[in-house]
């Protein structure tokens, strides 16, 4: 499928003529009159192009008009005034994400959050911080640093990426294993619906009378309200972190050391795994003194006090040298472990120096299938005549295969959407799912088609439904219609492959 149908069928509708959409900027711009500043409404193609695409540079749509709201009360008066012209709104932060969650739609708005940016207040006593959704999700940690206090999630984008794009996509980052993703470590969001009515879910407390809606909102892509304020919870920083980097000469061993570590009952602060292409290309870019004659490396990074830290460290290495390692590095220092780490955090800079152009896919399987995942990758890049890079949240078994590909190249595209998908489905083969991260967005919501039933599908059409009756919020993306994945099965009986419905679900 080309990018130009994915990104139509998207939207639902076909995209409005200029007259009417003359129309609708006027009818905006009026309705928003004396509620927001001129400079906060951009609607020429030369202001908005900037905002067409987010991280899914694939997938590009100039918006309607865009928004950029400087506090709530502004916020609201967009929501309501698009709520009265019934504009469908798609919420962005810092366009960071790579499954096209914030693409904008043609007959809609954009409503960037970037500029409520402030750190609110931080207690250091209940060891929260309360702050706005467009705050950088770094920011925390460097404010809450002066109490010994930081944000644990860190996805690699984080020197960039918002609290409330964390929020939409139950962010992870690479120390998910032992500190929890996004969800774990939010206690409360506010906000407000589609309407620009007042809507807070969480609480302060331990926990919260009725429905779990926090965990509901929480990577729900925008469909379910407006986030404008998030309290996160801090963690004490750890005396002391190292960090092992252990080689193997065979994915398999690789992988299992993976699960073995867990199986010993020790849960690292982070554990990453890269295959040798991947690890090659972060070493000519960062040098982090990575074995590049590797089959795999694993990164194992141990925190706490200093005897804890030895003790995990002692034991990581015998599971690690046990389960096949044929080298065993330990970070000496601080910065030899931040530069352990820098060559993970640069993966997809790196990918992006040896390849035109890479697909990022994000999927989830169980941690011993690892090695055959990695092995199938294999097979299915011989199919697809295209080469695949691979990194791994491997703790929680969040796989990161990046596809290499030339979109000049005739077909190239249409190949690595092929490969990605099928990596998707196999995924749900191997007992896992279709995402980890990274969200569905437009990315993969065909394969929301392979791993959930079309009564599944209507339950979570109806909890949107429950917030959005018009699904005005983001719409066209997440969850498939059922027309849509009618096509996708018969796209794949015409492909020769496996028709989705045949697929096993767990």
């Amino acid at each position: 499928m080309s990018t130009s149908s994915v990104t139509t069928a998207t939207q639902g509708a076909a995209p409005p003529s200029p007259g009417q959409a003359a129309d609708a900027r006027a009818a905006l711009v009026a309705a928003l009159a004396g509620q927001l500043p001129a400079h906060a409404l951009l609607l020429r193609d030369d202001e908005t192009t900037s905002y067409e695409c987010d991280g899914l540079a694939a997938y590009r749509q100039r918006p309607l008009a865009v928004c950029l709201p400087e506090n709530e009360q502004q916020v609201v008066a967009v929501l309501r005034a698009c709520h009265a012209l019934g504009l469908p709104v798609v919420a962005r932060g810092a366009g960071t994400g790579l499954s096209g969650g914030a693409l904008p739609l043609a007959g809609g708005v954009t409503l960037s959050l970037a500029r409520l940016n402030r750190i609110q207040s931080i207690d250091p006593v209940a060891r929260v911080a309360l702050v706005q959704s467009g705050v950088r999700n770094l920011a925390i940690s460097e404010a809450a640093a002066r109490h010994g206090l930081y944000y644990a999630p860190d996805p690699s984008s984080q020197i960039a990426c918002t609290i409330g794009g964390n929020v939409a996509e139950n962010s992870g980052g690479v120390h998910c294993l032992k500190y929890g993703l996004t969800v774990h470590n939010v206690l409360q969001v506010r906000g407000y619906t589609v309407e620009g009515e007042p809507i807070t879910v969480g609480s302060l407390a331990g926990d919260s009378a009725g429905p779990d809606l926090l965990a509901a909102v929480i990577g729900s892509e925008g469909m379910l309200m407006v986030v404008t304020e998030v309290v996160v919870r801090l963690i004490p920083r750890p005396q002391l972190a190292r960090c092992i980097m252990a080689s193997f000469d065979d994915l398999r061993k690789a992988g299992d050391a993976v699960a073995g570590l867990i199986a010993a009952g020790i849960i690292p602060a982070g554990l990453e795994m890269m295959d040798k292409p991947m690890t090659v290309a972060v070493e000519a870019f960062v040098h982090a003194g990575y074995d590049c004659e590797a089959a795999a490396i694993l990164l194992c990074e141990s925190d706490g006090t200093p005897e804890e830290v030895a003790e995990e460290i002692e034991h990581m290495s015998a599971v690690l040298q046990g389960c096949g390692a044929t080298a065993i590095a330990v970070s000496r220092d601080e910065a030899e472990r931040l530069r352990f780490w820098s060559g993970r955090k640069n993966a997809f800079p790196a990918s992006g120096r040896i390849s035109p152009d890479y697909y990022c896919m994000d999927g989830t399987i169980p941690r011993k299938r690892i090695a055959d995942m990695l092995q199938a990758i294999q097979a299915m890049e011989r199919e697809f005549d295209l080469r695949c890079v691979n990194v791994f949240h491997a703790g929680d078994g969040n796989l990161h295969p990046l596809i290499l590909f030339d979109a000049n190249e005739a077909d190239q595209m249409e190949r690595a959407e092929a490969f990605g998908a099928k990596i998707l489905e196999t995924c749900v083969e191997m007992g896992g799912s279709i995402t980890g991260e990274h969200g569905v967005g437009v990315e993969k919501i065909n394969s929301m088609c392979v791993q959930f039933s079309a009564e599944e599908r209507e339950q979570f059409l109806a909890l949107r439904r429950a917030f959005d009756p018009d699904e005005r919020l983001n719409p066209g993306k997440n969850i498939p219609s059922h027309a849509r994945c009618a096509e996708y099965g018969r796209m794949h009986v015409r492909r020769g492959q496996l028709p989705f419905a045949e697929l096993p679900r767990f």
